[in-house]
């Protein structure tokens, strides 16, 4: 099965060259798409030298700084019309651990359509939050999992496997959300669809160089998403 692996990137030069080392060490068949919002650090050019040395390696470029789901669904697009059967988003800054991609992609094998990277199947699996973050984080998933009436207790989490059929028949046209918010509007829209869906236990490690993405508008973002949502889930 062709996989493909999707980074979206901003201001990533300090984790890009080991998290796709890394990546290659963990499923050397892949490919890497990273699709950079112009990150003024150097991210893009990094890559563009990696790509010289590996053809597996791609890079989408962006004018400018969009948003995580912008970038998210312009990776998809890429790899659904270059027809990858497997479609994994991860982030850079190894918070998630490339180790658990062959798991992830052996559970696509085994039938499921969606995996979810979950912090919270098995308590809590976060290292080096703190509490305050933690704590907005795990409310948030219960807050998200009661009112879309979807059983995924890591509706946020950003480390996922699609089944391209997946990724081809979501209503893209409704999926907006900039933020962590995406992350729910998808699972939502692929639960509501029939696909099925299982998470995987990870633990999370808090980026270890680099500044969180985190923001106050990127919450509310989320928090006005889930209550729209709650009214979808009525509709057919």
């Amino acid at each position: 099965m062709k996989v493909l692996v999707v980074i979206p990137t901003y201001n990533e030069k300090d984790n890009i060259q080991d998290i796709i080392k890394q990546i290659f060490k963990n499923v050397p068949s892949a490919n890497i798409l990273i699709v950079d919002d112009n990150s003024p650090d150097g991210t893009a050019e990094i890559v563009k030298k990696l790509m010289e040395k590996d053809k597996k390696v791609n890079l989408i470029l962006k004018d400018k700084k969009e948003g995580l789901g912008r970038a998210y669904k312009t990776g998809f697009k890429w790899g659904v019309e270059r027809n990858y059967d497997i479609i994994i988003q991860m982030d850079a800054d190894f918070s998630h651990d490339p180790e658990v991609l062959p798991e992830f992609i052996k559970k696509i094998k085994e039938g499921y359509d969606v995996i979810i990277g979950s912090r919270y199947t098995d308590g809590v699996s976060v290292v080096n939050w703190p509490i305050k973050r933690l704590l907005i984080s795990y409310f948030a998933n219960v807050y998200a999992r009661i009112m879309t009436g979807i059983p995924v207790r890591d509706l946020t989490g950003g480390f996922k496997a699609w089944k391209k059929e997946v990724l081809e028949n979501l209503p893209w046209e409704k999926i907006n959300a900039e933020g962590y918010g995406f992350q729910i509007e998808t699972t939502f829209y692929a639960k509501k669809r029939g696909y099925k869906i299982t998470e995987y236990p990870i633990i999370f490690i808090e980026r270890r160089v680099g500044v969180s993405k985190m923001s106050k508008r990127i919450i509310f973002e989320a928090f006005f998403l889930v209550i729209k949502l709650f009214f979808f889930r009525f509709l057919k």
